[in-house]
């Protein structure tokens, strides 16, 4: 089932990339970037009241805290970096350069989270950061 969900994650992802395209055309970037955030909070908020989860903010410990919060602020560096990015090149070439993530994402868990890596996710790891390379430094038609 987890696939499912980043299926519709990926989904999600790319209309914001095409959506936010439009968006950061007439405006600064981090403009941008605020607005949607401003809209995120009320949603992410609204989704936690509904679920009936608003009582689990009292239980967060001292060390969960530090992590949502530093991975709150890194997530904010990452997506004002991901508008400027839009803001400056075309949504094809900075949005699947952005994926090289996912290398990073692996090398992450394996040093910090002790995950173990298959040769296929190395190997899937290699061709995507291979295409995503492709994809953004293959010279422009226009």
């Amino acid at each position: 089932m987890w696939w499912m969900f980043s299926l519709l994650a990926a989904l999600s992802a790319a209309v914001v990339v095409t959506l936010s395209k439009v968006g950061v055309k007439n405006i600064e970037s981090s403009v941008a970037f605020a607005v949607q955030s401003v809209l995120i909070v009320g949603v992410a908020w609204g989704v936690v009241a509904w679920q009936g989860h608003l009582g689990q903010v009292a239980e967060i410990d001292r060390r969960t805290w530090l992590f949502l919060i530093a991975a709150g602020v890194i997530t904010c560096a990452s997506s004002l970096l991901s508008f400027q990015a839009l803001k400056l090149g075309p949504a094809s070439r900075t949005s699947s350069f952005d994926k090289i993530s996912l290398v990073f994402s692996i090398l992450l868990a394996v040093f910090f989270l002790k995950e173990k890596v298959t040769w296929q996710v190395i190997l899937g790891a290699t061709m995507m950061a291979g295409g995503a390379m492709l994809i953004a430094f293959t010279r422009s038609s226009e």
